[in-house]
């Protein structure tokens, strides 16, 4: 008798974990998509607006830490601020205080830059209206099983953003692009985010299907800038998508978290602004779409019943011309997928940066202590 209880529940157990087993392969292939693509735009110029490229380089070190590749990446900057010659530190644009965290870094692969940030490149980009001659690496080869994300950060108002302070996109103009996209089958899923003031009213004109929007700020209300630099005399990033990278951070390519976690992220508290989100138009719960699903990289998988030591061998080894010798070099999982490498990157302090208010604080103290011993007589001196 006990032996068949025993069995009965082995039998229930190996039912319920196949039951957890399907449910989960299910939640994995329930978008239907084959692949990931990003565009990433910053539409401002010149040395004030440092934050709008900070903000777009930021987003393209997320999505390719998250398992996104250049190939798959549109980025495109309006200005150069590695380069600017007001830049203190060349070749590096920086995200965080005190010069933290360097987010152009050594393998940043622009793919349209300065003037070529254009309202007609943007919009072919989207289309796939490119001429012949133009490169793969500056073409979006998606098709009907692609998840986009588009992020775009610059100067708006209400129903526009504007380029390089000389043109402007429309609502409208956006959304009969976003159409085409779907009339084209260049989309599975699309995830829109905007930072710019007024943001929220660049999807009112959305009505294409499968596409989720967010912005960081509602019709008639500013985005605010973040994290002023006084080494480098401009701010370095916007609220919105300072708080947006920040939960990203917690981000790794085997994460469970969904949208509606995203769409908690800068509350008015931290923003200032009141950020937004439109869902209307996408046809799955938010609850059941994974921040992966945009930010990440569909993995090829190998469904199995079988338990795997991943710290293991494998079997099959690789072959090496050694001195005239074959030698076979063996490999384990563990060296092959360093996920503890890839998960939360933390950024690391270079160089040591004087805090905020230092250097005043230091000549006060000094004129202070110059009236004391000397008084204001002598302050000619000084000069």
């Amino acid at each position: 008798m006990q032996i068949i209880t025993l069995l009965t529940f082995v039998c229930a157990y190996l039912f319920v974990d196949g039951i957890n087993i399907e449910e989960n392969a299910g939640q994995f292939f329930s978008s239907g998509h084959t692949n990931n693509w990003a565009v990433l735009v910053c539409t401002s110029r010149f040395w004030f607006n440092y934050r709008h490229v900070a903000n777009t380089l930021s987003v393209y070190r997320s999505v390719k830490r998250l398992g996104i590749p250049d190939s798959h990446i549109v980025l495109m900057l309006a200005d150069d601020m590695a380069c600017n010659h007001r830049n203190p530190k060349p070749a590096t644009v920086f995200s965080h205080k005190n010069m933290e965290l360097n987010v152009y870094g050594d393998d940043v692969e622009v793919d349209y830059r300065g003037y070529e940030v254009t309202v007609e490149n943007f919009l072919r980009v989207l289309t796939g209206r490119l001429p012949p001659s133009t490169p793969r690496s500056k073409r979006l080869l998606s098709d009907d099983r692609s998840n986009i994300l588009i992020y775009l950060t610059g100067h708006g108002g209400n129903g526009f953003l504007k380029f390089q302070d000389s043109e402007e996109i429309s609502n409208v103009e956006l959304a009969d692009a976003f159409e085409q996209m779907w009339q084209k089958r260049r989309y599975n899923e699309l995830l829109f985010i905007i930072d710019t003031c007024q943001g929220a009213s660049m999807y009112e004109r959305f009505y294409s299907p499968n596409i989720m929007a967010l912005a960081s700020s509602q019709v008639g209300e500013d985005s605010l800038s973040h994290q002023p630099d006084l080494a480098i005399g401009v701010h370095l990033m916007d609220r919105y998508t300072f708080y947006l990278l920040e939960f990203l951070e917690d981000i790794h390519p085997a994460s469970k978290t969904n949208m509606n976690d995203l769409f908690k992220v800068c509350p008015k508290s931290q923003c200032v602004s009141t950020p937004g989100h439109r869902t209307d138009l996408f046809l799955r719960d938010p609850g059941s779409v994974l921040i992966t699903d945009f930010f990440g990289s569909v993995r090829k998988v190998e469904l199995t019943m079988e338990t795997v030591n991943l710290t293991e061998h494998i079997n099959e080894a690789e072959e090496t011309d050694v001195n005239g010798e074959l030698q076979k070099e063996t490999y384990s999982y563990v060296d092959q997928l360093p996920v503890s490498d890839i998960i939360h990157q933390k950024p690391k302090q270079r160089d040591w940066h004087p805090p905020d208010g230092f250097i005043l604080g230091l000549w006060t103290l000094i004129l202070l202590v110059f009236f004391k011993t000397y008084g204001i007589k002598h302050l000619k001196h000084i000069f």
